[in-house]
């Protein structure tokens, strides 16, 4: 018989033990059953039907699949404006809370994989060459090669499978930490965009009442030289000039650090000259919810499943401070040849095995093993109280979302309105005004009331855009590009 299958059969004979052992290890694991969740929800949001789907009776099953879907809407789709995309775009390539999150979620995979090599032996060769030396100038050489393991656990109660598969829930906790900072990242990058568009068209609706009130001034200062208006009609023209001046170096103020804060977003410089003049209050959409929309479409949050990734690694952990408790066995083992000159290292009579075996009992360590098992004990139920703390949460959020939601739309139409009719009166009291019938007081709160409603219209209008922006991200929206 050959050398090679004389080795080969003696490894084959050796091994078969320790492969028994491992077919028994992967069946065993001491992790409890996960306690269930009670986070004390409605099954539905508290809301009115919103859709002729709804009206009709629309049941809840086909609601929730008619809208389980937003977590797969991609933000290209849901946005509409182009100008928006790209930033989000630019904030998605260069934010650096994203990038960091990257970063975490391969330092996560990298230490997932280091976890799992515990579970498979570790068979290396090992070549050494020693001399020592003797009586007198002798000198004695030993050479060896070898290819074993050493220190490998054998898993019998799941110790090292409960610690990989708890690595294993960190790394997707990680993960879906990285959706959640991607979705607010686009949803910060939309409002900044929304609030910088707001208030650059409240500036120019400032500016635009501070150039009709500069001219209606000339006009009052003409009317007083003539004897046709007493001082105190330019005093007051002159108060309403100095208003309309005060608010147009406000909101360009702000606009100025809303840009900032854009920039910061997106991590990059942007071309104002490619941003649109106006400011247009449907840069994103969003049909209404039905009324039997369940509460469940929350699980598919990346904020709720990351506390569920986290209550599943608190949950292996208890397995691996269990299986602490009972006997451990670490084979170490190797097979090679050796000899004292180099030229007959691989030469007949020179092959060697060893295999040790060793047996780790626990009996006394001062109350550790009890203590390490409270603290996996404790940390399962802290997370666990954070996964029905994350659900409760995003119920509030899209509760508050969709209860805005009409009221909004009710408020901007009712503004609309108010801005129409404030406009008319502001042209009637300016021409009963210039005919003398009025005095310029009368005309000067026509205007200020015309002013007012313009600003609240555009408030509303953001508020009703962010609103929407928000109800997106509330319900997962926003990780994926393009519509699954």
């Amino acid at each position: 018989m050959s050398a090679a299958r004389f080795g080969a059969r003696l490894a084959a004979r050796r091994l078969a033990p320790l492969a028994a052992a491992l077919a028994l290890a992967a069946c065993t694991t001491l992790e409890p059953p996960l306690p269930p969740a009670d986070p004390s929800i409605p099954a539905q949001w508290p809301l009115p039907p919103t859709t002729a789907g709804a009206a009709q009776g629309e049941s809840a099953q086909g609601a929730f699949d008619a809208q389980r879907g937003m977590i797969d809407v991609g933000w290209r789709d849901f946005f509409v404006d182009p100008t928006l995309e790209r930033l989000i775009e630019q904030a998605l390539v260069n934010n650096r809370d994203l990038r960091v999150a990257a970063l975490n979620v391969e330092r996560a995979q990298a230490l997932y994989r280091v976890q799992r090599a515990e579970q498979l032996p570790a068979v290396g060769v090992q070549g050494t060459a020693t001399r020592a030396s003797g009586t007198g100038p002798q000198f004695s050489d030993q050479y060896s090669v070898s290819l074993g393991l050493a220190a490998f656990e054998i898993d019998l109660f799941g110790r090292v499978r409960s610690l990989s598969r708890a690595a294993l829930e960190q790394y997707l906790a990680t993960e879906s930490a990285q959706r959640s900072v991607q979705l607010t990242l686009v949803a910060e990058v939309a409002n900044a965009y929304l609030t910088w568009m707001a208030d650059r068209e409240a500036t120019r609706v400032a500016q635009a009442a501070l150039v009709n009130r500069e001219q209606a001034l000339d006009l009052t200062r003409k009317r007083y030289e003539y004897g046709a208006v007493g001082a105190l009609d330019v005093n007051q023209a002159e108060t309403s000039v100095e208003q309309a001046r005060t608010d147009a170096s406000r909101f360009a103020g702000q606009a100025a650090q809303d840009l900032n804060a854009l920039r910061l977003l997106v991590g990059a410089t942007i071309d104002e000259a490619s941003i649109p003049d106006r400011f247009d209050p449907a840069v994103s959409g969003l049909r209404a919810l039905p009324a039997g929309v369940p509460s469940e479409v929350l699980l598919r949050r990346p904020d709720v499943v990351q506390a569920e990734h986290r209550l599943l690694a608190s949950n292996a952990n208890i397995g691996a401070a269990r299986a602490a408790f009972f006997p451990s066995i670490q084979l170490t083992g190797a097979i090679g040849t050796a000899s004292s000159e180099l030229s007959g290292l691989f030469g007949s009579g020179s092959r060697f095995w060893t295999f040790g075996p060793q047996l780790n009992l626990p009996i006394f360590q001062g109350g550790a093993l009890r203590a390490n098992l409270r603290v996996t004990q404790a940390e399962r139920d802290i997370a666990l109280a954070q996964y029905e703390q994350a659900i409760q949460a995003g119920f509030r959020d899209v509760a508050d979302a969709l209860a805005l939601t009409r009221t909004l739309s009710e408020q901007k139409a009712a503004q609309l309105a108010l801005v129409a009719a404030a406009g008319r009166a502001e042209e009637l009291s300016r021409a009963r005004y210039e005919a003398g019938r009025d005095s310029y007081l009368v005309l000067l709160d026509a205007q200020r009331t015309l002013y007012g409603a313009r600003q609240s219209l555009i408030a509303t209008q953001l508020a009703e855009q962010a609103n929407r922006v928000r109800l997106y991200r509330v319900l997962g929206g926003g990780w994926n590009e393009r519509t699954q």
